[in-house]
């Protein structure tokens, strides 16, 4: 194969009108920033005339005004604002793919950076990330314990790489692993006499309160169990939010109400005792989810280790990843 001089390669035409219109925004950003085309031409290591000329000329490409130009100052049109926010977001993006692409070529990987809500048992998580290190030995897993509304947040803005989210949550711009789905059951006092039912329905535990994590954490989550329990005939007589699961044993055994749980927590303590809800009447339902745009090289890789691990619980099932344009509660309703 013959190789080819540097001095004789060229780029294709789409490729360098791509760099060439990046180059452009990174012009027009520093104008924006600078609110002046000498101080941004300075900036830039640049003649004024050049920058001026490239503005223009961004301009008439996307057929709008994009600066207000006085004798003293420049402001953007509400056309340049419009550019201002999507232009970085471009470049964040381009530049984020450049890095990873070079990486990846040269057989680096960066650490992926991984959020678990704190609902997650330590042993599962720690089944979890030894499965991924026996797996993929050569990434280092970030972990950091955060809820589903912070994941998304996140994850949207490329603060993390990938976040085992509870459904249904919106997940637009994100793209879903297997969705590991678990039935829950109900944790009462030993002494209550609930306890006695070997499988109490929802309606049974009328005039109990409830005990759940708050709204802020997964409001998808939260709104869908207070909507399943009253549809099945339990209106709460009072919510109680924890989100630490000792914290939740305690508010249940200090008489403040009942509590969903895979059955996990009620083992900890004698005093309680958990029983599975009459057919399944609530159901947990979490997945792995990963930016769309510029992933990282190994996110879903880690999203079918994990749910290979979370099914091998005795209790939990994995479904199909939902499609692309799947809606939130189309995840969480999901009977197959």
């Amino acid at each position: 194969m013959s190789k080819i001089e540097p001095s004789r390669f060229r780029y294709p035409k789409s490729y360098r009108r791509r760099v060439d219109h990046l180059r452009s925004l990174r012009y027009f950003l520093a104008v924006a920033d600078e609110r002046h085309f000498g101080r941004a031409a300075d900036r830039l290591g640049i003649a004024q005339p050049p920058l001026s000329q490239r503005i223009k000329r961004l301009e008439a490409e996307l057929g709008a005004r994009l600066f207000d130009r006085g004798p003293r100052h420049t402001t953007l049109t509400e056309a340049g604002e419009v550019l201002r926010a999507e232009a970085r977001d471009v470049l964040a993006r381009w530049d984020r793919m450049t890095t990873l692409v070079a990486k990846a070529g040269r057989g680096e990987i960066d650490a992926l950076r991984v959020g678990i809500p704190p609902e997650v048992p330590g042993r599962l998580l720690a089944a979890i990330v030894t499965a991924f290190a026996a797996a993929h030995p050569d990434v280092r897993l970030d972990l950091q314990e955060l809820t589903t509304a912070e994941q998304s947040r996140l994850l949207t803005g490329h603060e993390l790489d990938a976040g085992l989210l509870q459904h249904p949550v919106d997940v637009v711009g994100l793209r879903l692993g297997p969705v590991v789905d678990t039935p829950l059951g109900v944790v009462l006092p030993r002494d209550s006499p609930l306890a006695r039912r070997t499988e109490p329905g929802l309606a049974d535990l009328a005039g109990e309160g409830l005990v759940l994590s708050p709204r802020a954490a997964a409001p998808g989550w939260y709104d869908a169990v207070l909507r399943t329990c009253w549809e099945h005939g339990f209106r709460p007589a009072a919510v109680h939010h924890a989100r630490n699961p000792e914290f939740v044993l305690g508010l249940v055994l200090a008489g403040h109400g009942v509590a969903f749980e895979p059955g996990t927590v009620a083992r900890k303590e004698p005093r309680v005792v958990w029983r599975p809800l009459a057919e399944g009447a609530l159901h947990a339902r979490m997945s792995f989810a990963w930016p769309v745009v510029s992933p990282h090289p190994q996110a879903a890789r880690l999203a079918e280790v994990a749910a290979r691990v979370l099914q091998d619980d005795g209790v939990s099932r994995v479904l199909p990843a939902p499609a692309e344009d799947a809606r939130p509660w189309d995840v969480f309703y999901q009977r197959s």
